[in-house]
């Protein structure tokens, strides 16, 4: 049974002995990529700069939309516009707010503010600000959002920024407007990473969730497949092909430490960490067949979870720790179960359509996402209380799953005029964007955790 998706399809030059062992691994989906010559190693470039960004495209709009204006901050310098620029940004790619025009005139914290008036220009909150440069060379980011309506102050807060952090600064400044107005929390200021493919070079990256300020982890010859955030944002675990073999390896960020934790015969595959950032589960062909494994996160402990005939794979914890969804054809055809993690205990949870692969739960544990076959590949969601599915993408070449840390926006890989491009969908399936790199494939996306700073 092949599980091979025709939006990645395998290379002509990778021997059918080769398709059979390299199955389980992410159900064969990266066979494209493994079809590389395995003949240099890896090197790590620690936050070296990538050599584009991504750019963002963006459709649909939610059911209610937010009026609220930004006015450029006050500022010496070109920072202020900056700021409000990139907040602008930031609230308008979510569909949920319409930006009223605040014209040039920068308005500053301490402004006194006409309420009337902006009421008038049909805005129902504005946020100003002020950005000083200070006599360390860092700059002091003052921000007010104001209701024009009840004409009172909702928010305010300073920041002590470096030169090098002001678009994080904007950034947590969106959050806060967003919490504001919203309700929930922001996701602006979280990261994502994918895989960049240009010139036969694999380029681990990590960027802004607006695909900007994108820096490269890890760059190979060879295939970098299955990036995992680990629950604090401070490592990813990934699958790197370096050593003639995949090979699951930690990755710590600020260091660029790595080390490998899963290089057992035959293949290592799909790391899934644990809630608690101490464990991984893993794909293994050790014993045979694709299985999944638990260890620790340096690589001690294993662990074999599931004893099944068939092939079992792409497994994901519940946000309790206490379960594991995972693919499998145990059935017949590729479908998602769920396993308890103590007592092995095992029950289908896909059962609409032949063809179900790729779980992602949100972060609440309470919405399902998984690429589904029908007309051709796409994202769906399923509640898991209901039973109520929502196809949520027509792409028809759609992978990789997953959601924003506050569940409102889901990111995925899928295909434009032949090129792996990056997309996100809000929840509801209302609002679509589209980021893409002029000169690769963007493949492999995963949504970083929260942080705390």
């Amino acid at each position: 049974m092949t599980f091979a998706n025709p939006a990645f399809p395998p290379s002509s030059a990778l021997s059918g002995s080769a398709r059979l062992r390299d199955l389980g691994n992410r159900l064969g989906r990266r066979l494209l990529q493994c079809a590389a010559a395995l003949a240099a190693t890896a090197f790590a470039l620690g936050s070296a700069p990538a050599r584009a960004q991504l750019t963002v495209q963006i459709s649909g709009a939610g059911a209610n939309q937010y009026p609220v204006a930004i006015a450029n901050f006050e500022s010496a310098d070109p920072q202020g516009k900056a700021i409000a620029e990139i907040i602008r940004a930031d609230l308008n790619r979510t569909g949920l707010f319409r930006i009223i025009d605040a014209g040039e005139t920068p308005l500053s914290d301490s402004a006194v503010i006409g309420f009337a008036a902006w009421k008038t220009r049909g805005a129902d909150a504005l946020a100003v600000g002020s950005v000083q440069r200070t006599g360390d060379g860092r700059y002091d980011v003052r921000y007010r959002l104001v209701d024009t309506v009840k004409q009172a102050q909702i928010d305010g807060v300073a920041f002590a920024s470096g030169a090098n952090e002001m678009r994080r600064t904007a950034h947590q400044i969106a959050d806060r407007i967003y919490e504001k107005l919203t309700g929930d929390r922001g996701i602006f200021a979280t990261r994502i990473a994918y895989v960049l493919k240009r010139d036969n070079i694999y380029e681990l990256q990590i960027a802004d969730a607006d695909g900007q300020n994108a820096q490269t982890a890890l760059r190979s010859r060879e295939p970098i497949i299955s990036p995992a955030w680990s629950p604090d944002g401070t490592r990813l675990a990934y699958v790197s092909f370096e050593s003639r073999k995949p090979v699951v390896y930690v990755h710590t960020i600020t260091t660029g430490q790595r080390i490998p934790v899963a290089n057992f015969k035959g293949n290592n595959s799909a790391p899934a960490w644990a809630p608690d950032g101490n464990r991984l589960a893993v794909v293994l062909t050790r014993d045979g067949l694709s299985q999944l494994y638990m260890l620790n996160a340096d690589g001690s402990g294993l662990r074999r979870l599931t004893q099944s005939p068939g092939i079992d794979t792409e497994p994901t914890f519940t946000p309790d720790g206490r379960a594991i969804l995972f693919t499998s054809d145990r059935g017949g055809s590729p479908q998602i179960y769920r396993m308890n993690v103590d007592s092995n205990q095992v029950e289908r949870v896909t059962f609409k359509g032949t063809y179900n692969i790729s779980p992602q739960l949100s972060p609440d544990g309470k919405t399902l996402l998984y690429v589904t076959r029908r007309a051709g590949f796409q994202i769906a969601s399923l509640d898991l209380a209901t039973g109520n599915e929502l196809v949520l993408t027509n792409g028809g070449r759609d992978e990789s799953p997953s959601f924003a840390p506050n569940g409102k926006m889901i990111l995925y890989a899928t295909s434009q005029s032949g090129r792996g491009v990056l997309a996100a969908v809000s929840s509801d399936g209302r609002v679509t964007q589209t980021l893409s790199v002029l000169n690769g494939d963007v493949r492999e996306p995963t949504w970083g955790p929260f942080l705390n700073n």
